[in-house]
């Protein structure tokens, strides 16, 4: 009996503490009634703060847990980005806690998606960039120093955000490419792999030239010039015969490849003094012309001249 006694006073304390924090929690603004009544309350309140709190930790968890394994600048370049989520995630928090207080949220929800949508057609292009920049950044297909060609430009890369990369062209100038290019369009990376690439300078000799003694300058100009590497060895191709020349090109390797047009510019000045020295002619472009006609050529002014 004593037991049973205890029991039952037990489960009045706990119906009256229950009951009492369901009153506190019930407190608060009521407007309205029936189904278009308004209910602000305590509980209402707490829910709500207990949501933003739990949805800033998880959208931190995320953030901390997706650039755990990315350098400082690259973690920075996702802020933006985790922030737009979260006032995204506020708004949806604060649209359910709306209807929960009995307010109808039908028409502002009907109002938002038409925003949303016009919003996303406005701004397509802006965020194909931005999901370019998010690729960029987790694949590491692209880095700060990366030598690139982007619509015949070349350019070193010093700079990758979201939405854009800058990188400086040979003469100096700035180019910014929009990020959705990296993902749509061809670009070349020059140095994805390693710094070194192969580059190669072309030259036609007239027809009769003595190829070996070809083949030795090119070789010999190459293996001189300031700034070829060693190793991989250059080599000379035999390309074609060409309509006017004999074809080759001289391949070799270089450790900067944003200098490569002075290379060049130096390995064909290079080329042509040592032809000169060698009397290795390179020749002008040469057509023949064969002029058929069925009776014969008469000038005007030798008709004339006999008619006088």
């Amino acid at each position: 009996m004593i037991q049973e006694e205890q029991s039952k006073v037990e489960e009045i304390i706990k119906e009256d503490i229950w009951g009492s924090i369901k009153e506190f929690l019930n407190l608060g603004f009521h407007y309205g009634e029936g189904d278009k009544s308004i209910h602000v309350t305590v509980g209402l309140l707490l829910l709500l703060t207990v949501a933003f709190i739990l949805t800033s930790f998880l959208l931190k968890w995320i953030r901390t847990f997706f650039t755990r394994k990315m350098e400082t600048d690259d973690k920075l370049k996702f802020v933006s980005i985790f922030k737009f989520i979260k006032y995204v995630v506020y708004i949806v928090v604060i649209l359910f806690t709306m209807s929960a207080a009995g307010i109808d949220i039908t028409i502002l929800i009907t109002a938002s998606a038409a925003l949303f949508v016009g919003l996303g057609l406005a701004l397509q292009e802006l965020f194909q960039d931005v999901i370019g920049g998010i690729f960029i950044i987790l694949d590491k297909s692209l880095r700060v120093g990366d030598i690139i060609e982007v619509d015949n430009k070349v350019g070193k890369v010093f700079e990758i955000k979201l939405r854009t990369t800058r990188a400086i062209t040979r003469d100096d100038k700035i180019i910014i490419i929009p990020n959705h290019k990296f993902i749509s369009d061809i670009v070349y990376n020059y140095t994805q792999n390693h710094k070194m690439t192969r580059e190669t300078v072309k030259v036609g000799v007239a027809y009769g030239s003595d190829v070996k003694l070809v083949t030795s300058i090119l070789e010999t100009v190459v293996q001189e010039q300031r700034g070829v590497l060693k190793n991989p060895k250059p080599f000379v191709l035999f390309d074609d015969f060409g309509d006017s020349a004999l074809l080759f090109s001289v391949n070799f390797f270089i450790s900067d490849s944003f200098t490569d047009p002075r290379i060049k510019s130096e390995i064909r000045y290079r080329i042509d003094a040592d032809f000169r020295k060698n009397k290795v002619t390179i020749p002008f472009p040469q057509r023949d012309v064969h002029i058929f006609q069925q009776t014969p050529f008469k000038h005007n002014s030798v008709q004339n001249s006999g008619e006088e």
